[in-house]
């Protein structure tokens, strides 16, 4: 299928769609997979958007509050979205979807449950998409989550039980297995990149 564009005739746009937890190593997949493809993938980062917030907001019931929901004694953060947390998100989706209907070919590092996904498939059923899960264990997730020192403490265990439930993954990767190269190379012959 081929769409058209102003400019001429372009492939259609092939999206990409790095699922996992903070701190699954989703950001070092894409970095990787960017390397090796064939084509050029632009690299959409869901952090990148956060990042948009005022610093007042990072932490706000408008945009996004984390609070503390302890689970076996150790901290838990649960994630509740405000009218502008909730805004950002649906901005983010809408303007994945416009990258795409330019053309480009995306990788899209995402933190997103079965909810989120069916808001995705509607906006871009017309496109090529691949939905790979980044998995790895919660003793892994929360070991890397502590190393890297720009993390809440509690954010993979509050995201653990719930992220993956419902997805139905095209591919499943294990970073606490493989690297992110090898990973990279595993979607890249998965879909034929």
């Amino acid at each position: 299928m081929v769409a058209k564009s102003t400019r001429g005739t372009q492939t259609m746009a092939r999206i990409i769609f790095l699922n996992g937890i903070g701190s699954a190593g989703k950001s070092s997949i894409a970095k990787a997979l960017q390397k090796i493809t064939t084509r050029p993938f632009l690299h959409i980062q869901m952090d990148a958007f956060l990042d948009m917030l005022p610093e007042a907001y990072q932490d706000h019931p408008d945009a996004f509050a984390y609070e503390n929901h302890p689970e076996d004694g150790k901290p838990r953060i649960v994630i509740k979205a405000g009218p502008l947390g909730e805004r950002l998100m649906r901005g983010m989706r809408h303007a994945i979807a416009a990258m795409a209907a330019q053309g480009n070919d995306l990788i899209v590092d995402e933190v997103m449950d079965v909810t989120t996904w069916a808001e995705y498939a509607a906006l871009l059923f017309s496109f090529e998409i691949f939905l790979v899960g980044i998995m790895a264990p919660l003793e892994v997730l929360e070991a890397r989550e502590r190393e890297r020192g720009d993390r809440l403490i509690g954010l993979a265990r509050g995201q653990f039980h719930r992220i993956h439930r419902g997805m139905k993954y095209d591919l499943e990767v294990d970073t606490a297995a493989a690297t992110p190269m090898e990973c990279a190379q595993l979607i890249r012959e998965k879909f034929r990149l």
